[in-house]
């Protein structure tokens, strides 16, 4: 057995794949075969390290160390400097005040616990850090009754953006009487901005796994489904990976533990409609139809996939169910913030020195998101607003950098936590032209079944599109609102019904943004 003296993790991901990281790995092990050190330095493939647009990453421990944006030609410096002569190449570190500033608070996650640590090809490393415990319990000692409960008394919330409470979807389902019922997971995350999901599922598709497993325990499915956007090339890659291994290992299959139970999952690979985010609309595509939503009731609890009984839960909120079940909801309500327990994660972008992932603990304010996870505004300009959950949220302005980001208390201000997506503007901004590119998303990928979601973004899309050019009146603003409520109040499915957030907040909260472009 080696004792290395440094480990070096390295992340694999889309966007460091696209970066060549397969190449500048490879160099570096030849590198170091050079000058005889793969005796002492560890190579390890992990997902994510967290940062965004940071090209290829490393993180050398226990130096500590984090090298970006590394090319090919880097590497035999590294080699030579740090690793045989002991001084690391300054040049292509982290900037080392932002390092400090930023934390990639691994002491609260619970979804991201493994994410940037473990191989997540591998099933061994998975569970030797705990993976599967869960499961285990849940098969061998609870009923199927019980982990309904202690989810529901956990306080999980759907982290899908609608906060849906997670144990009472599953209670809908778990009593039914039926031939067959469903697990589908919704990992098609079609909000712009967002994509924290696809981190969770590179990072430690076992978890994913797991928290599937429970779920279907719970309510009786002998069968899931994870619905996944086509772009989510490593995503699936490394899902059907997992599946493989979980099946060999005897933890999927048929009379799983000899408990009696048995379960397969398998991955659907969809087309990348927003609309499919919207529960039935993703069963109407998974199922081979156009992805239009259906009318409720009933509700998919009752009649889902297939006419069967189907919970319908997002990445996260899953990834969220093994941690509860091994530790118990009095552990997982020690996170987060009275109604709104456990933790959140988030895609912090835009005018931050350190776009990134983070997990924190629900309620945790805005601007301590921005500050310490995403390293404080860049060049050192002015924080202007904040576009929280994707296109689907809200702009929020200064005055909301302090109210905690939970269902409960953005509430109370007509704001949502959405997908946990963060972009953040900076004093140069124009929120014309950002509510300008939102409403013309919405009028793309609207599906057209009902007229008002079809007519009124047409009807939005042209009256952002006269004040963008100069051409507006204040009034425009008032019938811009108004058009968007009467969406809310009359669309057939949340695409149409969620306009009225991005709309009302922009124009109240950024008015003289737009009354500056008006002649």
């Amino acid at each position: 057995m080696n004792f290395y003296r440094s480990h070096i993790l390295i992340g694999i991901d889309d966007s460091s794949l696209e970066a060549g990281v397969k190449e500048i790995e490879q160099a570096l092990q030849e590198e170091l075969s050079k000058l005889n050190l793969t005796d002492e330095i560890n190579i390890l493939e992990t997902g994510t390290l967290g940062y965004f647009g940071t090209g290829v990453s490393m993180m050398v421990y226990p130096e500590q160390v984090t090298y970006v944006n590394l090319k090919k030609e880097d590497i035999a410096e590294i080699a030579k400097e740090h690793f045989l002569k002991g001084r690391p190449v300054q040049r292509l570190i982290l900037d080392n005040t932002l390092t400090r500033q930023y934390d990639f608070n691994y002491k609260n996650r619970i979804v991201l616990s493994n994410s940037g640590i473990i191989d997540p090809e591998n099933i061994d490393e998975y569970m030797g850090a705990g993976g599967y415990e869960a499961w285990e319990k849940a098969l061998t000692s609870m009923k199927p009754a019980e982990l309904v409960e202690e989810v529901k008394a956990s306080g999980l919330r759907g982290r899908g953006g609608a906060g849906f409470p997670t144990g009472l979807k599953w209670s809908f389902t778990a009593p039914l009487t039926a031939d067959q019922k469903y697990v589908v997971v919704n990992a098609d995350e079609g909000e712009p901005g967002t994509f924290k999901d696809r981190l969770i599922m590179e990072g430690d598709p076992h978890k994913l796994l797991e928290g599937v497993m429970l779920c279907a325990y719970a309510i009786g499915a002998n069968r899931a489904y994870i619905y996944i956007r086509g772009e989510y090339k490593l995503c699936i890659a490394r899902l059907e990976k997992a599946i493989n291994q979980a099946r060999e290992y005897g933890i999927l299959g048929e009379n799983i533990f000899e408990s009696g139970f048995s379960l397969d999952i398998f991955i659907k690979i969809g087309a990348g409609a927003y609309v499919c985010g919207e529960e039935t609309a993703l069963i109407e595509s998974m199922e081979g139809n156009r992805g239009n939503p259906r009318s409720k009731p009933p509700f998919p609890g009752v009649s889902g996939a297939w006419q069967k009984p189907t919970v319908v839960n997002n990445v996260e909120t899953l990834a969220n169910v093994p941690a509860i079940i091994k530790n118990g909801a009095s552990w997982f309500k020690e996170f987060g913030v009275e109604g709104c327990y456990g933790t959140k994660v988030y895609t912090v972008m835009g005018d931050v020195k350190l776009p990134g992932l983070c997990e924190v603990d629900m309620g945790t304010t805005l601007r301590t998101i921005i500050e310490q996870y995403g390293g404080g505004m860049k060049d050192g300009k002015k924080f202007k607003a904040a576009l929280a959950g994707g296109a689907a949220g809200v702009f929020l302005n200064d005055t909301l950098l302090d109210v905690n980001m939970d269902y409960n208390s953005l509430k109370e201000y007509a704001a949502v936590l959405g997908s946990g997506a963060i972009l953040v503007m900076n004093e140069d901004a124009d929120m014309v032209d950002m509510l300008w590119s939102v409403i013309r998303f919405f009028r793309h990928e609207s599906c057209g079944k009902c007229n008002p979601c079809a007519n009124g973004n047409e009807i939005l899309y042209k009256t952002i599109t006269r004040i963008r050019n100069g051409e507006g009146c204040e009034a425009d603003l008032d019938e811009m609102i108004k058009v968007s409520d009467v969406m809310n109040q009359t669309s057939f499915c949340a695409l149409g019904q969620s306009l009225i957030m991005p709309v009302r907040s922009a124009i109240e909260n950024f008015r003289e943004d737009f009354l500056a472009r008006m002649k």
